[in-house]
């Protein structure tokens, strides 16, 4: 946050002295959020302290939720003093928050300064035998230039990359939602995984996402396992190939049609990295294993839209693409939004779909459908509170024209 100081500049003239008030800009605070250890490490060294600091700082920030540097106990009132001057822990500004009666949270933030722009993250939790899961569906950009037919983001365009702090902030204000009225010592970390699903096509902001994916799985940090993060894109090949080197997390395509004509017109990204190209680099993500079973097989996404891609024909075509490649299928039902040329897939259909599917061996579930109630489908809640762009002005248009694809009959 910039701030200003006036200073007073004296000049002698004579037997009098006049004051001039000048404006000194201080240099803006350092937001320690989003910094990953080996940064954290790197930045304590300009301090001249020790690298050990960095992990004792991280555990304070992302393991007890703290931000002011007084209540760090473990660590020198000198160098917190010298903290307090030159950093800041700041995640970004909640301007809406909601909880569903079914347990799903939701924030809408501001980011950027000013009036800003605004992104959402919703948090969705499940039963499971070995007890609760809180997953954590988290955006990485502000809108999304992919523009993919079906979704309600890519109608608001592209404004600009999330910052890691920015990316961070959005788990660390969901873990400290459960956590704002315990005590610092008693707090603990309640979300268990973290989906790169929400606003944005996380490969595009390539840099970010991976330095938001390190703090993740750091265990002085948040500690998750490799089998609990997971990268959701909609095929940006040649970056599927860069995050096999570079991380090992889980890894979910946003599929959505069984073959290039239709997923050209569904995700238009399709027409520059085509099926086959998409496939191969999956099962090259595969192929480089690591230690733990996070890369076992590749998540597809499905989501089932009325009388488009919902056809026995194209169950048939989804078994043969996915043939040669080790995967789970999440059918994910339909979530209109406003002026959407299309209609949730009957249940009857989906439960049809879903026995073809697992008739051929895949293992296929459907997603069930949460906070309905809180708009929690991703982008919907933005869509109505700031549509910042012309992109749903065209939309409605090109619908009311009728030029986008309407169900197909047969």
């Amino acid at each position: 946050m910039n701030s200003e100081v006036v200073a007073s500049s004296v000049k002698q003239d004579g037997p009098q002295s006049l004051s001039t008030p000048v404006q000194v800009e201080t240099v803006p605070k350092v937001n320690l959020l989003g910094m990953s250890r080996p940064q954290l490490e790197a930045f304590f060294e300009t301090l001249g302290e020790k690298k050990f600091r960095a992990g004792q700082v991280m555990k304070w920030i992302h393991q007890f939720f703290v931000t002011d540097f007084a209540e760090m106990s473990n660590i020198s009132g000198k160098l917190r003093e010298k903290l307090e001057q030159v950093c800041e822990i700041k995640a970004p500004e909640v301007v809406h928050r909601n909880y569903s009666k079914d347990g799903t949270r939701k924030w809408v933030f501001r980011v950027g300064e000013g009036a800003g722009s605004l992104v959402e993250t919703v948090l969705i939790p499940a039963e499971h035998k070995t007890g609760l899961s809180r997953t954590l569906c988290i955006s990485s950009q502000v809108g999304c230039a992919l523009d993919c037919s079906f979704c309600s983001t890519g109608k608001q365009g592209f404004q600009r990359d999330l910052t890691p702090d920015e990316i961070i902030g959005q788990l660390w204000v969901a873990n400290h939602s459960y956590m704002e009225d315990v005590p610092v010592a008693e707090r603990e970390r309640s979300v268990t995984n973290v989906v790169m699903m929400g606003m944005g096509e996380p490969l595009l902001n390539y840099d970010a996402v991976l330095s938001s994916m390190y703090i993740m799985l750091d265990d002085f940090a948040y500690g998750m396992s490799k089998r609990r993060v997971t990268l959701s894109t909609s095929g940006v090949v040649p970056k599927i190939d860069q995050l096999g080197k570079d991380i090992d997390v889980a890894l979910a395509i946003s599929l959505h049609a069984p073959n290039d004509a239709l997923r050209n017109e569904l995700v238009p990204i399709n027409k520059k990295y085509p099926l086959e190209q998409l496939i191969a680099a999956c099962q090259r993500y595969i192929a480089k294993n690591g230690n733990e079973s996070s890369r076992r097989h590749v998540t597809i996404e499905y989501v089932m839209l009325d009388g488009v891609n919902d056809h026995p024909e194209h169950a048939q075509q989804m078994i043969k693409l996915l043939k040669n490649l080790p995967s789970k299928i999440n059918l994910i039902p339909f979530n209109p939004f406003p002026h959407a040329p299309y209609e949730r897939s009957s249940r009857n259909r989906i439960i049809s779909f879903q026995k073809t599917l697992s008739d051929a061996g895949f293992v296929c579930t459907i997603r069930q459908t949460r906070g309905d109630d809180i708009d929690a489908a991703c982008g919907q809640l933005v869509g109505q509170v700031a549509d910042r762009t012309r992109r749903a002005e065209q939309w409605k248009k090109k619908v009311e024209e009728g030029n986008v694809i309407l169900r197909s009959q047969g």
